[in-house]
């Protein structure tokens, strides 16, 4: 096995009447690429931000490189996380955060940053705060890039960018990460768009970690079938649905199980029509509010 580079036992995290995070665990190993998805407000950026030490859990341990993280600038070094909405101080400029960035982080690549700077078209001499969205996601993913830090973490990096500039952010962490092998966490609703990059998924809803597994385990392990009512309903008994949608007599049910291909080929030998599940789809179906049950 791997070094680990994160891990987390039984982290909670609570608040006077909420619990944002619930008895998490899990491991990420050196030089790969995770996928850490979920919806909106089901706990990522709170364990992200306990993973760089910007909260204390309730209890349970969070491990970075071997070491707790908290007031640990050996480890804290070498940590890069770009979140959403990242605040400069009002007088800085492009320039400066690059400039900083340089201090911080001992693998900076000063001339990777000017490359990516020019490719991404970011002014040097302008404020911050008077970049656009889009600008300012830029500027995130240069300073993630550039830094090379053994534990890369993106939050949401490219709210703003339109699908050229992602495309261009997608091809460089590829690359780089080919040349720089690191660990690189990326947090993202666009699960369609990065699922090529992703080794590795976890997946977190209502506090509580529900998928971590390979990337390769998840292709082809879902597929949803569709026929009429009393033959899918024959057919899921036992299986995992993780989604169903009936319409006049016919039934569209999403199938979960270790193998996609044995399901799939399963159903068409029942006479029932089958479709491939995207990474993006498998997620959504697990995470809906009102998740299928299984009936089975």
């Amino acid at each position: 096995m791997s070094q680990a580079v994160v891990e987390v036992r039984h982290l909670c995290k609570s608040y006077t009447d909420v619990t944002a995070v619930n008895d998490v665990s899990f491991r990420m190993e050196e030089n790969r690429i995770y996928g850490f998805l979920g919806r909106n407000g089901v706990g990522k950026t709170t364990i992200m931000h306990m993973i760089t030490a910007q909260l204390f859990p309730t209890s349970g341990e969070v491990k970075v490189f071997g070491q707790s993280p908290y007031e640990n600038e050996a480890v804290l070094r070498n940590i890069c996380f770009i979140k959403e909405g990242q605040r400069y101080p009002d007088y800085f400029t492009v320039k400066d955060v690059l400039d900083v960035a340089s201090t911080i982080f001992p693998n900076w690549d000063a001339a990777y940053a000017n490359e990516l700077m020019e490719e991404f078209r970011l002014p040097r001499k302008r404020i911050v705060k008077k970049l656009s969205r889009g600008m300012l996601s830029s500027v995130g993913i240069v300073v993630g890039l550039a830094s090379r830090a053994p534990l890369t973490i993106f939050d949401e990096p490219y709210l703003g960018l339109d699908a050229v500039a992602r495309e261009m952010f997608y091809d460089h962490l590829i690359e780089d990460y080919t040349r720089y092998p690191r660990t690189v966490v990326l947090s993202t609703h666009l699960i369609d768009e990065v699922s090529r990059l992703l080794e590795h998924v976890i997946v977190i809803d209502q506090g509580r970690v529900i998928l971590d597994a390979e990337s390769e385990e998840l292709r082809g392990c879902a597929c949803t079938v569709v026929g009429p009512a009393d033959k899918v309903e024959a057919f899921v008994q036992g299986k995992r649905v993780i989604r169903r949608e009936p319409f006049a007599s016919m039934i569209s049910a999403t199938v979960m199980g270790e193998t996609g291909g044995a399901i799939q080929q399963e159903a068409e030998q029942a006479g029932l029509k089958t479709s491939a599940v995207s990474l993006q789809d498998l997620i959504v179906s697990l995470t809906r509010v009102e998740k299928a049950v299984n009936r089975g």
